[in-house]
């Protein structure tokens, strides 16, 4: 009876996992669509060319977060001429499929002086699939302060998205800095732009 028992929760358990990654998937696949549909860049004719990587809960992370003190900042380099200044706001920690990586977070020296965005952070990286299924120059996550709680964070690979330089020379995007390469394949969030920039 109590091996029956043991069994029962297992099968419970595994439609339990089941059902939440399902869930999951549908609200990754919402995201995508709302992201489609409101990018501000690519035209209503070309929204066919924005490709995703499956969504995988595997890149959704547990981070431990390490705040720093950054009162002098530094020159973010950029895809054209305009300087930007970031300061380095803290450090996520967290591992993906038993490997550790760090990721540090900036946030924009002119974005802090505005109401709307003063609580804006931002996460550029590049990994393994970066120049080959991804963007060349990286691509982005956002966060904001309150997404830390008790130094911990969730970052989710799944919405990683592309700078407006993947489907227009005319943007000034942050580069990632060195510090933020990952040696690991993200197979999640946006994909290469399909249509090519003239």
């Amino acid at each position: 009876m109590k091996l029956y028992f043991t069994g029962f929760l297992l099968f419970l358990s595994t439609i339990f996992v089941a059902e939440a990654q399902k869930t999951y998937v549908s609200s990754i696949q919402s995201f995508q669509k709302a992201y489609v549909k409101t990018h501000e860049v690519v035209q209503k004719k070309d929204k066919k060319y924005f490709k995703f990587f499956e969504p995988d809960a595997g890149f959704k992370v547990a981070a431990n977060f390490i705040r720093i003190t950054d009162s002098i900042g530094f020159i973010m380099k950029t895809s054209g001429k305009t300087p930007k200044k970031y300061f380095r706001y803290g450090v996520a920690s967290f591992k993906i499929r038993d490997s550790s990586f760090k990721l540090t977070i900036y946030q924009g020296a002119e974005l802090m002086q505005t109401t709307l965005y003063k609580n804006y952070l931002f996460v550029p990286f590049t990994d393994l699939t970066s120049g080959e299924e991804s963007y060349g120059a990286g691509r982005y996550l956002d966060l904001e302060i309150d997404d830390i709680i008790n130094h911990q964070m969730v970052l989710d690979f799944n919405k990683a998205y592309n700078p407006y330089c993947a489907y227009s020379d005319e943007y000034n995007c942050p580069i990632p800095p060195r510090e933020n390469y990952l040696t690991i394949a993200i197979t999640a969030g946006e994909k290469n732009f399909a249509k090519k920039i003239h």
